[in-house]
């Protein structure tokens, strides 16, 4: 199943690339699922985070994920998909509530997103400096808010025993980024 969801992305986001470079898109929901694999979590987090993006991204609804992969799938999926109708405050706070709020299997999700995310962005000002702001919707005080609003929210609801070692990775990237 999990060749099959990482197939299955690889095919939805063709000719796609990463925001700050040429990168083709799909090396980030790969580096995503090797992260959950890594944690140890089930299949379908895993096929979730080769999937995360695609009905956000591409053509693709959330049908043919629960059709191609099941309920479960497709519920992890949805739960991190967010409404391109609703201006970016609205879609990134109720991602920091869905954080707060969700399963552990929806956060771990998350979490390995934003944090793959946010080590790109890491990398992309290294290279290019304060000019990569440009091609976000939002400045950095608002990338701040958002980035540290999600790193104080992740543990809400884990018991210790049950938190992955990339939620430390990801409180002390947002701090190298944002001070």
């Amino acid at each position: 199943m999990k060749q099959k969801a990482k197939d299955f992305a690889e095919k939805a986001h063709r000719g796609q690339t990463r925001k700050n470079s040429n990168a083709p898109y799909i090396t980030h929901p790969i580096r995503v699922a090797e992260k959950l694999e890594r944690a140890g979590f089930s299949d379908e987090v895993v096929c979730a985070g080769y999937l995360h993006d695609v009905v956000e991204d591409t053509p693709f609804e959330m049908e043919d994920i629960e059709a191609a992969f099941g309920s479960r799938v497709a519920k992890l999926v949805a739960a991190h998909t967010e409404d391109k109708s609703k201006s970016w405050q609205e879609r990134k706070q109720h991602t920091i509530d869905t954080v707060k709020h969700a399963e552990n299997e929806v956060k771990y999700l998350i979490v390995a997103d934003k944090l793959d995310n946010l080590l790109g962005l890491e990398q992309d000002l290294d290279l290019q400096g304060d000019a990569v702001w440009r091609n976000f919707n939002a400045g950095v005080e608002q990338q701040k808010w958002y980035n540290t609003s999600i790193s104080e929210n992740m543990y809400v609801g884990i018991e210790p025993d049950n938190v992955p070692s990339y939620f430390a990775e990801y409180m002390d990237a947002v701090k190298r980024v944002f001070g």
